[in-house]
């Protein structure tokens, strides 16, 4: 880990984080819970939110994927989501769902603001983000696909999300966080 330049976690908590954080709302799969966990980790989210029927750490299941990563990550299980947009909201984090919708932004297009928060919410594996939060957002991304599967899966989807965005923000300089 030494070679790797790798934080402690020690080190990682008192790191400064990236302008985004992740809303899991009624994640089925806790091993796609512990794979979002351990991305998050990798780009530095400010924190998780764990909404609806999402499992919460600690479990063997959600340990098993995310590698230590809930240790290192700022979370906090929220019941209801639509309370927690309007606080985020209130507290101006830009709400951004990924979900397939009308108007959506193509992944490629979306142009963040280091200036700005950004909310990035995931939704249930087979429904999807909440038609409510779509509607108190301020945004919605789209990542293109081009096969057969009208998909990728949540912890697929949040890290090519995750990647893109932080490439954007960052620039070529990928050697530093944000």
């Amino acid at each position: 880990m030494e070679e790797l330049k790798r934080l402690s976690v020690e080190d990682f908590k008192k790191s400064e984080k990236s302008n985004f954080c992740l809303i899991l709302d009624d994640i089925r799969s806790m091993s796609n819970v512990g794979s979002i966990f351990r991305t998050a980790d990798c780009f530095l989210a400010s924190k998780i939110y764990l909404c609806g029927i999402t499992a919460q750490p600690p479990h063997r299941e959600i340990e098993k994927t995310a590698i230590g990563a809930t240790e290192s990550v700022e979370w906090e299980y929220v019941n209801e989501v639509l309370p927690l947009v309007e606080e985020l909201k209130k507290d101006n984090w830009q709400i951004v769902p990924l979900e397939q919708v009308e108007n959506s932004i193509s992944l490629d297009k979306f142009e963040p603001e280091i200036s700005k928060k950004y909310a990035f919410f995931l939704g249930n594996e087979v429904f999807g983000v909440k038609q409510e939060i779509i509607n108190k957002s301020d945004s919605v991304i789209e990542i293109p696909q081009f096969g057969t599967k009208h998909s990728f899966n949540v912890s697929v989807s949040t890290g090519i999300l995750l990647w893109d965005f932080y490439s954007k923000i960052k620039g070529k300089d990928l050697e530093r966080p944000i």
